[in-house]
């Protein structure tokens, strides 16, 4: 297909919201003025009472068609909800964004479709850039999992990447409906890795997914040391819940270069006073992540307390 071609594509922007703050309105915001602009934008409203909800302040003169879904938070999931607000678009493209991700610039959309041009091109992701708060251990971690260079990815690429084949992030992604579609979509329970869940299969379909370093959000966290234990527990379950896609192949030493290359870094930036933080919040990452792939050996009480998303397990 020539890009002309793709610039026709109709996309629809899919958003999970629970409790958003101004960047989701600045997100907004930036989709009013993309080249390429959605068609619609649906979001999938998290709420306690289906009779008492959170009003969002849409702005009025949004020019894009929005629809507004409510989810109960006891039926919240990282695959199904997103899944459920697949199937409520017809667009070509299917997009997918968190609330706290904010486009850095008007061409967002139009790059992540230029590798669609490659027909067997299937799924592309955004570069995430640190923002404003971050602080160096972070903004380093950003830029070690999102470089300047693109890349496309195939099952060619399995033996070197390893399981960074499979990555991609719904952070801010696109897919290919048709390939969405036959493949079955997201997966309808899981706790977390829907995104990476999904482009696993593309990848042994015999699809690509390209990585679009110019595609730019800007997205990070400021996690504290038991926010990190818990977010990498949820990682270690969906690791252990779906062992084909990812204890196949050994991911424990990307999180070691990672460590290695962070501290090099504080070192070559005289930011000694900073290592004991790297040491600590490295161990409470793996330990999180070892506990969740061990968690059917531990009490039920214990595995909620441990788990970020807590809803999951009622």
């Amino acid at each position: 297909m020539t890009f002309d071609e793709i610039k026709e594509l109709s996309v629809d922007l899919i958003i999970p919201v629970y409790h958003p703050d101004e960047k989701f309105y600045n997100l907004l915001k930036k989709m009013e003025i993309q080249t390429k602009k959605p068609n619609k934008i649906i979001i999938l409203q998290t709420v306690e009472d289906k009779n008492n909800v959170e009003d969002l302040n849409i702005p009025e003169d949004m020019g894009i068609d929005i629809r507004i879904e409510y989810i109960d938070k006891i039926n919240f999931d990282h695959g199904g909800t997103r899944r459920y607000g697949a199937s409520l678009s017809q667009a070509d493209i299917l997009m997918c964004m968190t609330q706290d991700a904010v486009p850095t610039d008007e061409f967002l959309i139009e790059r992540l479709l230029e590798p669609y041009t490659d027909t067997n091109i299937s799924a592309s992701y955004a570069r995430q850039l640190p923002d404003s708060k971050a602080d160096i251990i972070e903004a380093f971690t950003r830029k070690f999992n999102y470089p300047d260079k693109d890349l496309v990815k195939s099952a060619g690429d399995i033996n070197v990447l390893g399981i960074k084949t499979y990555f991609c992030s719904n952070v801010c992604a696109t897919y290919r409906r048709d390939v969405y579609d036959k493949l079955g979509g997201f997966v309808n329970k899981t706790i977390f890795n829907e995104d990476m869940i999904l482009a696993h299969d593309m990848i042994h379909a015999g699809y690509k997914i390209a990585y679009v370093s110019k595609a730019q959000v800007t997205h990070s966290h400021l996690y504290s040391y038991l926010q990190q234990f818990s977010r990498n527990f949820d990682l270690g379950v969906s690791h252990r819940q779906y062992e084909k896609v990812f204890l196949l192949l050994r991911s424990e030493s990307e999180g070691i270069r990672l460590v290695k290359d962070t501290l090099q870094y504080l070192i070559d930036q005289k930011k000694f006073l900073l290592i004991p933080d790297l040491i600590l919040s490295s161990g409470f990452k793996y330990l999180g992540y070892k506990f969740g792939l061990n968690y059917r050996k531990l009490p039920a009480d214990f595995v909620v307390h441990c788990s970020m998303n807590k809803n999951y397990w009622k």
